[in-house]
């Protein structure tokens, strides 16, 4: 793990799920860690944990769907601690329906936050990256971005689909210094699974997790052992799913 020591990693969806277990976890392994999240008061809550175990963190309010907010996040993170190495793109929607169900509503917030979001964290970080000469991308997709997940998340499924050619082509174009690595949670405990309006689907996703769901903490392993790795060394893809979970 002496890889991940004094890195300084920003997160966002930080206030809860996969971002908060992934930066209590980096932070017990000596990582400096910036949270953003829409939530303020959450994320003081847990920087003030981090910290108060030994750990260095701070946060940023941070919408992003709104381009400033994760440039705010990512000069945060640079006027706290001089450089940003890891940028981990976790802020996520899952809102499940049928097509028939014409939530376009949340189709649009699905891709603002699930695309743009992301698109607007390789904006702010990349230049950083360039600048240093070194930085890793750490894009969180899902299993639903390797196979569709339908009926009723088509459009949900088309996000992740596109995070991850995203983070190929990004892969392609940043050279041999910075690293990019996709993620693919199966269902993790989180409170991503609560992102349905539709009430049938969030009925039968409701009950889905409840017999097939994984800790949080098992996304922030698998994003360190990422990290952890030498700098020649890019770990492109990680697959994570409940052994009882089937696609």
């Amino acid at each position: 793990m002496g890889n991940i020591a004094n890195k300084v990693v920003v997160i966002t969806g930080g206030s809860s799920g996969i971002g908060e277990e992934t930066a209590r976890h980096l932070a017990s392994l000596g990582a400096k860690v910036v949270l953003g999240a829409r939530r303020a008061e959450k994320l003081k809550a847990i920087a003030d944990d981090i910290n108060a175990d030994g750990g260095q963190a701070t946060f940023h309010q941070t919408d992003v769907t709104i381009q400033g907010d994760v440039e705010g996040l990512l000069q945060k993170a640079q006027d706290s601690f001089g450089r940003v190495d890891v940028m981990v793109n976790n802020a996520g929607l899952m809102a499940i329906a049928p097509l028939s169900a014409l939530k376009v509503d949340e189709w649009d917030r699905m891709v603002d936050i699930n695309i743009k979001g992301v698109l607007y964290g390789i904006a702010a970080a990349l230049p950083v990256f360039v600048q240093q000469g070194s930085g890793h991308f750490i894009n969180i997709s899902s299993v639903a971005g390797i196979k569709v997940f339908s009926p009723g998340g088509t459009v949900y499924s088309g996000t992740k689909f596109a995070v991850r050619a995203i983070s190929e082509g990004l892969r392609a174009e940043v050279g041999g210094s910075i690293r990019t690595t996709t993620i693919e949670p199966g269902a993790v405990e989180s409170e991503l699974k609560n992102g349905s309006s539709d009430a049938a689907s969030a009925a039968a996703i409701q009950e889905f997790y409840k017999t097939c769901s994984i800790p949080a903490d098992s996304i922030a392993r698998a994003i360190a052992y990422a990290i952890e790795q030498p700098a020649d060394v890019d770990i492109n893809e990680i697959v994570v799913r409940p052994t009882a979970q089937d696609f």
